[in-house]
């Protein structure tokens, strides 16, 4: 096999490409905004929108084998045909949240290791870069442009979703034809076309190529909102909270649990996103740990708030919806509180479409730097000191398929992604504590190796509880990666094109 393939980048080269003046990003984001990134992208539609379908499960109209969990699979063989669906978690999503939470804890410890040795954008694919090797820092780049990009599909999607319920409200109704997804598994294809998921996702592709201080001052001020939002809601509802609701807790036992886990995981990477904005910030040694386990705190107790609440006001089998918290409140008469959470949660989402497309223009940044994308996606705006080319690219990217897509379909296709970044960054950890001990640490992971290895063990089992059907579009994807690798990205790595003997430029 070609040794290129595992050649890694050192991280002194890593920070010194990033230092190259026309390819160097502004710094402006202290350890509070990196906090507030990270709450803009985590709060955002895992409270808003995937608490319901993932509380609720899904049903299929033919029973298949794709459509049942991995788990169930490899547990019970044949009989699995029997799955008809995704089974919910019922009341149940609140353990889900405190699982995935713990589990994101741990895969956080790590990744905020990584970012205070290597505070370069790319998150990880840059930590894969300097420990796994070209090949698989190459794999988990492409995995994290189909993470952002779908993840910020399936919110762009809840917005819609969102604004139709606050213009109903106030009996104004768009057409079917400009609100609704051109696809979904209920009606198969129609001539639709979800305008405003495509409008909001481009508006802020503007914001974003504007420049990095301004995005993360418009995101402050939204993250204020949707807490606010959040309180208002836990207030007003839980007097309405009937305890019948909650019974039985465990409708599909842990089955439940886990495959609701594995659907709202991808909620909890915001703490990725602070990483992807590494180079922007004044003091990311420092600042960065602190962001990413901030803003996993904080997130965790408000989702599991607002899970306890809304399963406790409408039962978990009506909440398969796209706006699950609006449509919770109608049904119990709160009109007015409906408005106002309504407007805080188009805020969350807004902010959390703002991170996360921040986040993938990054990655396309940086693996652009590096040689393995066309070197238009490295450019950087004379004036803005932003990514544009990257930055554009990304929000068409996303923009037509939320435009074309349900929900349900898209946040399927997230988790799988980001449950597989995690594993790798764990195991970068291990990797880099082998091969250079004694590099400075300004954050490490307590009680190594055992909270890497506890972090790749429970996200295997939580990507083993998805279904057939999402682990063969996934690897359906990483093929089209390697192909695009195959064909370009070995030929113009950086790494490939150095003369023998570059520092940093061979195998490490």
């Amino acid at each position: 096999m070609d040794p290129q393939l595992f050649r890694t980048k050192s991280i002194d080269r890593l920070i010194s490409d990033a230092d190259q003046p026309e390819r160097r990003l502004k710094k402006t984001l202290g350890w509070l905004s990196l906090t507030a990134l990270g709450v803009g992208a985590i709060i955002g539609s895992g409270i808003f929108v995937l608490t319901g379908t993932a509380a609720a499960g899904e049903s299929v109209q033919f029973p298949s084998l794709l459509k049942a969990p991995l788990l169930d699979v490899l547990m019970h063989g044949r009989h699995a045909l029997g799955v008809s669906g995704r089974p919910g978690a019922g009341p149940a999503i609140a353990v889900s949240f405190f699982a995935v939470a713990v589990i994101c804890g741990l895969a956080g410890l790590c990744y905020a290791e990584l970012a205070s040795m290597i505070p370069i954008a790319g998150s990880a694919y840059t930590y894969t870069y300097a420990t796994l090797g070209e090949l698989v820092a190459w794999i988990i780049g492409w995995d994290l442009i189909l993470e952002y990009a779908v993840s910020n599909m399936a919110v762009a999607v809840g917005f819609s979703a969102y604004i139709n319920s606050l213009l109903d409200s106030f009996g104004i109704h768009l057409p079917a034809v400009l609100s609704s997804p051109a696809y979904s598994p209920d009606t198969g294809w129609v001539k639709h076309f979800n305008i405003m998921g495509f409008l909001i996702v481009m508006f802020l592709t503007v914001l974003l190529v504007f420049g990095i201080r301004e995005s993360a001052g418009a995101n402050n001020i939204m993250v204020g909102i949707k807490i606010l939002a959040i309180a208002v809601f836990c207030i007003a509802a839980s007097k309405y909270i009937q305890p019948s609701n909650w019974h039985p807790f465990f409708p599909n036992h842990m089955q439940g649990v886990l495959t609701g886990g594995a659907i709202v995981f991808f909620t909890y990477i915001g703490f990725d996103s602070v990483s992807t904005a590494a180079e922007e910030c004044h003091n990311p040694k420092k600042d960065l740990p602190i962001g990413i386990l901030i803003s996993l705190f904080v997130c965790s107790f408000l989702y599991i708030a607002v899970a306890l609440v809304l399963t406790g006001i409408q039962h978990w089998s009506k909440l398969n919806t796209a706006a699950p918290v609006a449509e919770a409140l109608e049904a119990i008469g709160l009109n007015g509180v409906n408005r106002w959470v309504t407007a805080g949660a188009l805020m969350g989402m807004i902010s959390s479409i703002l991170v996360f497309q921040l986040g993938q223009a990054r990655v396309w940044f940086a693996m652009s730097r590096d040689g393995l994308l066309p070197s238009a996606f490295s450019h950087v705006h004379r004036k803005f000191r932003t990514p544009d080319v990257a930055t554009w690219v990304a929000g068409f990217f996303v923009a037509i398929p939320a435009g074309i897509f349900d929900i349900g379909t898209l946040a399927d296709l997230s988790n799988i992604g980001t449950l597989f970044a995690f594993i790798l960054v764990s195991i970068a950890v291990l990797i880099l504590r082998k091969r250079q001990p004694d590099r400075p640490r300004s954050f490490r992971v307590p009680w190594t190796p055992f909270i890497p290895i506890a972090s790749v063990v429970s996200c295997f089992v939580l990507m083993a509880s998805l279904t057939v059907e999402n682990w063969l579009r996934f690897f359906v994807w990483l093929l089209i990666g390697l192909c695009v690798y195959h064909f370009y990205g070995r030929k113009h790595s950086e790494l490939a094109t150095a003369p023998a003997g570059t520092p940093g430029g061979g195998a490490q």
